[in-house]
């Protein structure tokens, strides 16, 4: 037994040294069959084990898949999946399972390297890598981002609903015995998915045109900014492993003060001191700037609470930004 952890514990490091540090990350690649080329096709007893990387991952599986899968997810609550490192428990986890799901975009850069390597052996999938195959015109390319795709897609609900179309022909493609129930499944997904897509658009109308300015830690509501109208602002760039640049914070804070804007956010998975060090030296200077509430801009929230799933962050973000810059 010893010798297994020891094992484990060499896999993770050997793997980690492999993995590039900071934002230069090289493209992913995915499979979907096994190691002779021929598609994966699930073959073992029911329910198929699926691990995944985040919460909401894990929850689109879990819904599309329904009692034919159990999910399990690497992150919780909280967990930021730009720094994220898997541990010896992690890949023993990743070895057990019979399919992995992850968001993709690099994301979870530091496990690119991880991921193409379970690929040779096991069904290892990308929930956005219809979006990139498609060349989805709505993916966006922000320039800081070495001109790779923002990962934050799931903030797009419309563009998180084709994601769940995606998966659930992932899932009927692994195991076409339950391809049925899968389709059926994800049809119901998408219809709920459909009426939040509508409740954003309504909820962010309701702000003032002159308030529609959403300032965060970093630069992970791009899409949510696009499809929804607001400006976006975030005082780090896509990836919270980025230095906060402080010429950039102080075009942010008089830009705060010149449009009297009301209130920026804190985050769940990024120190409150990001977003709070901006408050001070704009009540300085004679404007009372609020920190307007915590956002889910990376992770679900805790076990037991509405924000906890999918549907649920994405509401209390729209109603916490929607009650902060209103009034």
């Amino acid at each position: 037994m010893k010798y297994a952890s020891f094992r484990a514990v060499a896999y993770v490091v050997g793997l980690l040294l492999l993995v590039p540090v900071g934002c230069s990350k090289p493209p992913e690649s995915h499979s979907h069959a096994d190691g002779e080329g021929q598609p994966n096709v699930f073959a073992g007893e029911y329910p198929i084990l699926v691990v995944c990387t985040t919460g909401q991952v894990a929850e689109m599986v879990a819904r599309i898949g329904g009692d034919h899968v159990e999910v399990k997810a690497l992150m919780g609550p909280g967990v930021d999946p730009h720094l994220f490192r898997p541990i010896a428990s992690d890949v023993d986890k990743l070895h057990r399972a019979d399919a992995i799901f992850y968001n993709g975009l690099h994301l979870e850069g530091r496990m690119s390297d991880l991921f193409v390597k379970m690929a040779r052996r096991k069904a290892t999938y990308a929930v956005t890598e219809g979006l990139q195959s498609r060349h989805d015109s709505r993916l966006r390319e922000p320039p800081e981002f070495e001109g790779m795709y923002d990962p934050h897609v799931w903030h797009d609900v419309a563009l998180w609903s084709d994601c769940v179309r995606d998966v659930a022909e992932n899932l009927a493609a692994f195991d076409p015995r339950h391809a049925e129930a899968y389709r059926a499944n994800m049809e119901v997904y998408v219809s709920e998915l459909e009426e939040l897509h509508q409740f954003c658009l309504d909820e962010i109308a309701k702000i003032p045109a002159d308030r529609r300015v959403l300032i965060t830690a970093h630069d992970a509501f791009g899409y949510f900014g696009k499809v929804y109208g607001l400006e976006v602002f975030g005082l780090k760039g896509i990836s919270t492993e980025e230095e906060k640049d402080l010429a950039h914070q102080d075009i942010i804070q008089q830009m705060i003060i010149e449009r009297k804007i009301p209130a920026v956010f804190v985050e769940s998975a990024v120190a409150p001191r990001t977003i709070e060090a901006l408050v001070e030296p704009c009540r300085d200077a004679g404007h009372d700037l609020k920190v307007g509430g915590e956002l889910y801009a990376d992770a679900l929230g805790e076990a037991g609470s509405e924000e906890n799933t999918y549907t649920g962050m994405i509401r209390h973000n729209v109603r916490t930004i929607a009650e902060a810059l209103t009034d």
